[in-house]
């Protein structure tokens, strides 16, 4: 997938029918199952996280499929109206110095039922959808016991009790941005605090691209505080707390452009918030969420186009989605060796066979100055990210624009066809 950038099981295989009939056959088989192969999925990740500060992210993404009302593949709704689909569920480790993402930790796939459900008030946590927030990061801790300090980041959905008052320990932190108003001891209110609290700085930050705005610059207002979350009155669950400490960190745009929606975050967590670089320093981590909305995108319209797929079984379907996520991360990482900052193995991306073809290739490129050279050491991923993006057409200088997915998708093609070269030289030449 990740060379060929596909989900497509006849482009996969690579017009070979039997190596097609053989993908089928393996999602289709019992013994291979989605809890099996996510897994699988923090194989590698274990050891890169050993001894940094991780940036745990989670999210949850629908991802729909075409369907006909004679042919829902199996599939549950997603969102609201006639969408049918599966959901994702992913954790992504990051380092908090570099940004580097060093694989997926933890997560779930899964298709909702057409049974009808009692209301969300009356369920136990371990009948909601909700609950993957506290379970993904419960699975997570095995995974990153060797960091030396994680901190989980999500949106305004996980905005729960249940994690403040269960998920944080010793090494494990929170942070969240806050969805609906909090309750305090001993009274008031968490947004009230917030907005009576004294400005503490004022700084520019840069926004990116997102679907629903263009890149620009917010001019941000600062405050924060320590407040204690009550326990709110219908939570059903036994032997939690009455009520949590936390430190908050509001920061609100002090003049957005004209038409568009003001950056408003208020954000809750479990670390220390003493002073201003500090509160500055949560808004940066938060900041760092956006690389799971781009696996995202890598996995659906950027990239693998996952919900093109036609495969017709939803059990398959989650075994292909389970499978392309560990896809989508390789692509992430291969895009972000590009800057040379952290130091892995090319091995979590390339094959030795295929790190034989990129040091073959690299030859080509080896200029008459410093400048043209590889500075990567090699065998790291920054150095095979440097001859991938040489052999999709970007010129090497540090002047010029930084290689983006299109440049890396021609390069992957031309290492593809290469290496496949290079094996047909080891089969049929003496």
């Amino acid at each position: 997938m990740v060379l060929r950038e596909t989900v497509c099981l006849r482009q996969l295989a690579g017009g070979k029918h039997c190596e097609e009939i053989g993908f089928g056959r393996f999602l289709a088989n019992d013994a291979v199952t989605v809890e099996r192969i996510v897994a699988g999925w923090s194989d590698r990740t274990r050891a890169a996280v050993d001894g940094r500060h991780i940036l745990a992210l989670q999210d949850t993404s629908e991802i729909r499929f075409p369907t006909t009302p004679d042919n829902r593949r199996d599939l549950g709704k997603v969102k609201k109206g006639m969408c049918w689909g599966l959901l994702l569920h992913p954790m992504l480790a990051l380092d908090a110095e570099h940004g580097s993402c060093l694989g997926l930790v933890s997560g779930q796939v899964w298709t909702r039922e057409d049974e009808e459900l009692a209301p969300h008030a009356d369920r136990p946590l371990s009948e909601k959808e909700s609950r993957r927030w506290v379970e993904t990061a419960e699975a997570a801790k095995p995974v990153l016991a060797r960091a030396s300090m994680v901190t989980f980041i999500a949106d305004r959905e996980s905005d729960m009790y249940m994690m403040w008052a269960r998920v944080p320990g010793d090494g494990f932190h929170l942070l969240s941005r806050v969805m609906n108003d909090r309750a305090l001891n001993p009274g008031g209110t968490l947004r009230r605090a917030a907005r009576d609290a004294a400005i503490r700085d004022m700084r520019t930050i840069e926004l990116r691209e997102r679907a629903d705005r263009p890149a620009r610059r917010a001019e941000l207002c600062l405050r924060f505080g320590q407040a204690t979350i009550k326990r709110p009155k219908n939570l059903r669950e036994d032997g939690l707390p009455e009520g949590v400490t936390l430190h908050w960190v509001d920061i609100a745009e002090r003049a957005a452009p004209q038409g568009a929606e003001p950056l408003h975050w208020l954000l809750l967590t479990t670390h220390a918030v003493g002073g201003i670089d500090q509160a500055w320093q949560i808004v940066g981590w938060y900041k760092q969420r956006w690389v799971i909305e781009q696996f995202f995108r890598t996995m659906k319209t950027q990239g693998l186009k996952i919900e093109d797929s036609q495969v017709q079984s939803a059990a398959r379907l989650e075994k292909l989605v389970a499978i392309a996520a560990k896809a989508a991360v390789i692509v992430i990482q291969l895009v972000q060796a590009r800057t040379g900052n952290d130091d892995q193995p090319a091995g979590i991306v390339f094959t030795p066979h295929e790190i034989d073809t990129l040091a073959a290739l690299e030859t080509r490129f080896k200029g008459r100055t410093r400048l043209q050279t590889n500075p990567n050491r090699k065998n790291s991923l920054a150095w095979a990210a440097w001859i991938v993006a040489r052999l999709g057409g970007w010129n090497g200088y540090a002047s010029s624009r930084p290689p983006g997915p299109i440049t890396f998708h021609n390069g992957i093609a031309y290492l593809r066809a290469c290496a496949d070269g290079w094996a047909l030289r080891d089969v049929y030449m003496p």
